[in-house]
């Protein structure tokens, strides 16, 4: 990206004569948000109704130093994001968006809104791709008029976010945001595709002032606004300049999927003699989709031929234009052509005679940026869910996408990488120890299906360990010193776990048996500091009494009371048995000792009791018991 958008992409503000229309005849979705503005308002020329501010991820409200120097709201107002409060990276996210593609329009001005007479250097994303960068000192129209910067991009999400990336310490500012849905079909969506976003480089309307949305009440179904070509064209081409226009209807104007206003079409520009020629500075290190339009409104001009002329981009020829035969007269004729691997920053664009002299309405330059990759979909649920249940601080900037763009650093403490198939970007380590959160652990936390480190360490958290924690790549767990309850999951005997740090925590019941063999294979664990905890090394024993509900205990004790009773049976049946068959009885001092071995061993096992669950016994159960304690131990009645 270049250090600094302009002159090209930014659109200086006329406020003697600003107008803002939006009406668009493809789909419903429109937003207008006044950035900073406390209640809704109405342009009355245009009947646009502007939101106040909403959607906003933080930040601080202002009002610029001049405001009557501007018309509307929208200009006078805007929303700062102090990095040391509000984190580095800020977002508005435009929700109940449809799939589709959508026009989004931003107006950002500084006027020395704060009183320190330093314009601030930030970059702006879209989607997570970034598209603007703003360097400070920015020039002095721009930050005492302001301008207007828009692109076109898919959103496939249902929200749009905009993101503003805060440089060094310096705070990011904008005034004003509209999204407008458009045609899917527009601008040969099917050549740069979905995982494009075309960034509005200029968009120039030959022999007219600057008119549209931002300029005047002239329409635009799209919103844009465009600016006169006077500035682009070559020192040469200045001298012999013909600009031309005609008030009569241009058919083939404002038609799908485009919609390309007529007015662009009644003005043109021509030369006496030789070449029509442009030069653009540009990013090298980018294409460029070249949209030229064309009308034969000239009326001496009334056959194929009279006037014919070449299309050179860079020196080289791309197309050779005769409008009359592509179309008749009066009628909207269009062209486009890709431009890639630019050898310098100047782009230049000529319209060579062949036969008469060239003409042309209206030339548009966007970049075509790359879709930066973005998260996982499934782990920004699950990143957005740990925001809200950790309560992260504003300052640390958790908003937009948790990974992407790549130019900048994830979240604060997140740490992202590429997936096998490199189509996304998935969170493998998460590190907000001492952060001051007091929240708890969302459940969603297992859509993190990659987490390999995990450190929440030195917080106050509560709430407990979720059951999905552990199940998947996590190496290392990091929880200690908060005070998280509850028992521990089986979850954490995962496999691939090398460090579990619990300790001092408010952890109690039985540690799962299996968690110890981290150590066996050259980890770590560490559970000290949790005194409800037993069952491990350096714990105390778990005791049947302290791990039973008082439900458990009673049927403990009627099961004592039952094999007691069973037990004198056993012995009245012996000593009846000796008496028939006359021999001397002696008392079988081992098995008194394997019936409570095996008793011992039904308790320990669960079943009798089940640490978790604290099951009761039932009067099936109780026969059931009884039953094998006599097959086990009274040998038949002869």
């Amino acid at each position: 990206m270049p250090p600094f958008f302009f002159p090209v992409i930014i659109i200086i503000t006329t406020f003697s004569i600003f107008r803002a229309s939006f009406s668009s005849p493809y789909g419903n979705a429109s937003y207008h948000i006044d950035c900073g503005g406390s209640a809704n308002t109405t342009d009355p020329d245009t009947n646009t109704t502007w939101l106040s501010d909403r959607f906003f991820s933080g930040g601080a409200s202002a009002v610029v130093s001049e405001p009557l120097r501007f018309r509307l709201p929208g200009e006078k107002t805007l929303r700062s994001f102090p990095p040391l409060s509000y984190g580095k990276k800020n977002c508005y996210t435009v929700p109940g968006l449809p799939e589709g593609r959508y026009f989004i329009r931003t107006f950002t001005v500084y006027d020395n809104y704060d009183g320190k007479d330093q314009s601030p250097s930030f970059d702006a994303s879209v989607e997570g791709t970034l598209v603007f960068s703003w360097r400070s000192p920015w020039p002095e129209d721009v930050s005492r008029n302001g301008a207007y910067s828009d692109l076109f991009a898919f959103i496939e999400d249902g929200e749009a976010d905009v993101c503003l990336y805060s440089v060094a310490t310096d705070v990011p500012v904008i005034s004003s945001l509209s999204v407008i849905q458009v045609d899917p079909l527009s601008y040969d969506a099917a050549s740069t595709g979905n995982n494009s976003i075309l960034v509005n480089y200029g968009r120039l309307d030959c022999g007219s002032d600057q008119w549209g949305p931002g300029f005047s009440n002239d329409s635009d179904y799209f919103g844009r606004s465009w600016v006169s070509d006077s500035d682009f064209r070559s020192l040469v081409t200045q001298d012999f300049i013909n600009p031309i226009s005609n008030g009569n209807n241009i058919s083939g104007a404002n038609q799908a999927p485009n919609y390309f206003p007529m007015k662009l079409y009644q003005s043109a520009v021509s030369v006496h003699q030789g070449s029509v020629d442009y030069e653009l500075t540009l990013d090298a290190k980018l294409d460029y989709l070249l949209w030229f339009h064309f009308a034969e409104i000239d009326s001496s001009i009334d056959g194929a031929g009279k006037r014919v002329f070449n299309v050179t981009v860079n020196g080289e020829i791309v197309t050779q234009i005769d409008i009359y035969k592509a179309v008749g007269s009066f009628a909207a004729y269009d062209w486009h052509y890709l431009v890639k691997n630019l050898s310098d920053n100047v782009l230049s664009v000529s319209l060579v005679p062949l036969v008469g002299v060239p003409l042309i309405s209206g030339l548009e330059i966007y970049a075509v940026i790359p879709v930066d990759l973005p998260t996982d979909h499934q782990q920004v649920i699950a990143m957005e869910a740990l925001k809200e249940s950790l309560r992260v601080p504003d300052r640390m900037g958790w908003n937009g996408d948790p990974c992407a763009p790549t130019e900048w650093d994830a979240w604060e403490g997140v740490t992202c990488s590429l997936n096998k198939n490199g189509t996304s970007r998935i969170i493998h380590q998460i590190d907000l120890g001492s952060q001051g959160l007091k929240g708890f652990i969302s459940d969603k936390i297992g859509l993190l299906t990659n987490l390999q480190s995990l450190n929440l360490s030195s917080n106050s958290l509560e709430g407990t360990i979720p059951p999905g924690l552990g199940l998947n790549s996590i190496v290392e767990l990091d929880l200690s010193n908060n005070q998280i309850s509850g028992s521990i999951p089986d979850s954490l005997t995962s496999s691939t776990l090398e460090l579990v740090l619990l300790n001092n925590n408010l952890l109690e019941g039985r540690v799962p048996g299996d968690l110890y063999t981290i150590s066996v294979r050259g980890g770590a664990v560490d559970l000290s500091g949790n005194k409800g905890l037993c069952g491990g090394p350096s714990l105390s024993g778990c005791s049947i009494d302290g791990g039973l509900s008082s439900g458990g205990k009673v049927g403990i004790g009627l099961s004592s009371v039952i094999a007691f009773v069973l037990l004198l049976v056993f012995l009245y049946a012996w000593y009846i048995r000796r008496k028939r068959n006359n021999y001397e009885f002696g008392f079988p001092q081992d098995l008194m000792g394997k019936f409570t071995h095996y008793i011992r061993y039904m308790i320990q096992t669960n079943h009798i009791h089940s640490r978790h669950s604290m099951m009761y016994f039932t009067r099936a159960k109780l026969q059931n018991l009884i039953c094998s304690c006599l097959a086990t131990f009274v040998p038949p009645l002869q």
